[in-house]
């Protein structure tokens, strides 16, 4: 038991530089009571104690605002960065050396039930926001953007940004059109739903200027003809 203290309290030294003592993470980090908490709980769901183990998870949720389902699996190293707004579904499993932070939800979809929620790999980080949602896999290393909604498998060593979540970097390469070509800007994340909005600025830009030149070529007497022939079919109407 307090081998594994030791190393929670590391993982969050090696993780937050906002850490300072280990006064301040064992009192004030919610990441940490809750990542505690589930260890209990899910000591007690493995020996079927199931109200015990489910009251301990409600409790922790109410302290940490941090909601992770007793019967998930979670590996060593794991650290929830801020925490608030976590969720962890019942058959979540989660590999060594995870991060994720704030409003993350590892969800699952209908109500079958069986196997329903992600299998995170070792070493993926998690951004704020994002939505992780189904029973498939991601891969060793993979990185998920803040704010993303993943619904399929993310392949190891690749980051997934957008809505819904696309495949952008895959070891090291960025991915355009399903192929991968080598990317030198790797302070710079891919971001293809503004190259969607750029590609059709880009689109309604080239229409404005071809209405344009259309307008210009039109008969400025137009109308006035129109208005000439109107009126000589009222006389005529009239004269009859």
């Amino acid at each position: 038991m307090f081998k594994t203290l030791r190393r929670e309290i590391q993982v969050i030294f090696e993780r937050d530089p906002a850490a300072r003592s280990v006064w301040e993470v064992i009192f004030c980090y919610p990441g940490f009571h809750a990542v505690i908490n589930h260890r209990i709980a899910h000591f007690f769901y493995r020996y079927k104690l199931y109200f015990i183990a489910r009251l301990i998870s409600h409790i922790s949720r109410f302290l940490t605002g941090i909601e992770i389902h007793p019967a998930a699996k979670i590996g060593r190293g794991f650290f929830i960065d801020h925490g608030s707004g976590v969720v962890i579904g019942e058959t979540t499993e989660i590999g060594d050396n995870v991060t994720i932070y704030q409003g993350v939800t590892l969800g699952g979809t209908g109500k079958a039930k069986g196997k329903r929620h992600p299998t995170i790999g070792n070493n993926v980080v998690i951004s704020a926001g994002a939505k992780v949602l189904g029973s498939f896999t991601v891969g060793d290393h993979a990185k998920i953007g803040g704010g993303s909604v993943v619904l399929k498998a993310v392949p190891p060593h690749s980051t997934v940004v957008g809505v819904p979540g696309r495949l952008v970097v895959q070891d090291g390469a960025r991915v355009e059109d399903g192929r991968m070509e080598v990317d030198l800007e790797h302070h710079l994340l891919p971001d293809p739903i503004a190259d969607m909005l750029a590609a059709m600025q880009a689109k309604i830009n080239e229409l404005e200027q071809r209405i344009e030149v259309y307008e210009k070529g039109a008969n400025p007497n137009a109308d006035i003809q129109y208005s000439q022939r109107a009126k000589r079919r009222t006389k005529n109407i009239e004269t009859a």
